[in-house]
């Protein structure tokens, strides 16, 4: 399974060290170069630079493609260039958190999960205590609806 992410989306995951977690729900993970420079500016937080500075091996680091950018004026560089590189890649799912690019990537057809979904995703596999994670989550900046968190929750097996 392919998987391309924004910058949120990593980002997050790396804040609660969680970051692990995706080479082992995707078989390649794939990051346009507009995407690693954010994760490199001089204001992300020091773990996600230095994690961007050394980056892993299952990381995949691709140019960004060229592409029809039409309804994606209002988007930063890093979410165009991971939409445009999920589309050109055929990813599986491409990882997005902010609303409106979640959705111009379900309207080009691609299938969107954000953070919330890994984590849940996760759990289902019994890598990660969900309740622990989005705990670790609400001490970041991390923004979601209640609503979003209740749909994930929802969706999963209850004992």
């Amino acid at each position: 399974m392919i998987a391309v992410s924004d910058t949120s989306p990593i980002c997050y995951l790396v804040l609660i060290g969680d970051i692990d977690l995706l080479p082992k729900l995707f078989d390649q993970v794939l990051l346009p170069r507009a995407v690693l420079a954010e994760l490199r500016y001089d204001d992300a937080p020091d773990a996600v630079r230095d994690w961007a500075a050394n980056l892993p091996t299952w990381i995949a680091v691709q140019e960004d493609p060229r592409g029809a950018e039409t309804g994606m004026e209002k988007l930063q560089s890093g979410e165009k260039a991971a939409i445009l590189l999920a589309q050109s890649a055929s990813a599986d799912v491409i990882l997005l958190d902010e609303k409106s690019a979640r959705r111009v990537a379900t309207d080009r057809g691609l299938r969107v999960a954000g953070t919330l979904a890994v984590l849940a995703a996760a759990s289902l596999q019994g890598l990660v205590d969900l309740t622990t994670a989005i705990d670790r989550l609400t001490k970041t900046n991390f923004r979601y609806s209640p609503a979003l968190l209740k749909g994930i929750l929802d969706r999963l097996p209850h004992p």
